[in-house]
């Protein structure tokens, strides 16, 4: 990888930039600030194009709940201005540095949408595309190109902003994102139901789910996993934990909390965590602090809710697996013995068996090299992924061969 780095801080100059590389025919690694370099196909490129100067918050309406913010922006300063004015992203984006290597709070605003990664409140609020309202960007012949605006109603035929989200900065590079902002919940209840086996947490989650009322969490960690939390009192309780949180007013949460402990009461009395402990819980899962950097490879795994459980143990009948499953079964986060292709053939394997999708996060360069990173395609959707990256990046500028070998 050439460690030649371009560093615009500016839109105009990432367009002169982009021009260049086109006009020369130079393939180039795009990045914000690397905290997820490591994920996907390695990639041979002759430059780096960083974002990372392309910084600040350049609108900000608390009222009319919407920001828009340059793409090399900080995560944790979007996160400050909004913590300050009561407000948050509600899809909770999940920080992959200690998963896989990287430092801790350092993503960017512009990445979190690159790759469209939810944490668990998406059950209720939706995915981080789903809270994209516009960008702005430069694409593969170096054009600068506006998609969307600053409210939901504004899209004429092809929505390309959300198009654009999770494509790994594959297809475009991001000047500035304009997002859907809503206001922090008065109060949090979390209710943790401990020493449930994995099927049996799997199955009450989704019976919480069907519930009518509105659950933001449903998160299970097995007893391995749970030893690991940061959280004291949670860690040395010794048990698996499962974990439903549940967030309004205080008056509405107290009431919900109540009819979703009579609607589960066959699973046992869960403990209850206020307002304070669910916020370190859960702000722990989003740094996924349970998967420690070690010699691991760790798995995205996606598939419907009720399969969950289903999936990990057509993979455990393989290999040794931890998994934390979130989205009450739907995401899951596995962490399987290092290998020579990453147990891609198992995981793949029980991903087909039971519906849904799997991406590897973390691994050695060998193996990324040899084995699928993302989910490859149904044939329809590799064809238009093609025709698409034909539009955007037609010579292959931008993380050539990352996602799929072929693009």
């Amino acid at each position: 990888m050439n460690e030649h780095v371009l560093r615009p801080a500016a839109d105009w100059e990432l367009r002169a930039m982009v021009e260049e590389l086109v006009e020369k025919k130079i393939p180039v690694e795009l990045i914000g600030n690397g905290t997820k370099r490591s994920i996907g196909r390695p990639i041979n490129t002759a430059a780096t194009l960083s974002l990372s100067s392309l910084r600040g918050i350049t609108l900000y309406e608390p009222t009319e709940l919407v920001m828009t913010a340059a793409a090399g922006t900080a995560l944790s300063q979007v996160e400050t201005e909004l913590a300050s004015r009561g407000q948050i992203l509600a899809f909770e984006p999940i920080d992959l540095a200690p998963a896989i290597g990287g430092q801790q709070g350092q993503q960017t605003i512009g990445s979190v949408f690159a790759t469209n990664l939810s944490g668990a409140r998406r059950m209720q609020c939706g995915a981080a595309r789903d809270h994209l309202l516009g960008l702005t960007g430069v694409n593969g012949l170096g054009e600068l190109f506006k998609s969307g605006g600053r409210v939901m109603k504004n899209v004429t035929g092809y929505d390309v902003a959300r198009g654009l989200a999770g494509s790994w900065g594959t297809l475009a590079a991001f000047c500035d994102v304009t997002f859907k902002v809503l206001p922090w919940p008065d109060d949090a209840v979390t209710l943790l139901f401990p020493n449930l086996l994995e099927e049996i947490a799997n199955e009450m989650m989704c019976a919480a789910m069907g519930l009518p009322y509105e659950i933001s969490g449903a998160v299970h960690l097995p007893v391995d996993l749970a030893a690991r939390l940061e959280h004291d009192g949670l860690r040395q309780y010794g048990t698996s934990l499962t974990a439903l949180r549940l967030e309004n007013t205080t008056q509405s949460v107290g009431y919900r909390s109540r009819k979703v402990m009579d609607h589960l009461k066959a699973y046992g009395e869960p403990l209850q965590l206020d307002l304070q402990d669910p916020f370190a819980f859960w702000g722990e899962l989003r740094r996924l602090s349970v998967f420690p950097m070690n010699d691991a490879c760790r798995w995205r795994i996606s598939t419907p809710p009720s399969n969950g459980a289903k999936v990990v143990d057509a993979i455990r009948r393989h290999m040794s697996i931890n998994a934390m499953y979130d989205w009450s079964g739907g995401l899951i986060w596995a962490e399987v013995p290092a290998a020579a292709d990453a147990g891609a053939s198992d995981v793949r394997r029980a991903v087909a068996t039971h519906g849904g999708h799997a991406t590897l996060i973390r691994a050695e360069v060998p193996v990324r090299a040899e084995v699928d990173v993302f989910q490859p395609p149904e044939p329809a959707v590799g064809r238009i992924t093609q025709k698409l990256k034909q539009v955007f990046d037609p010579y292959g500028i931008f993380n050539p061969g990352r996602m799929y070998s072929s693009m």
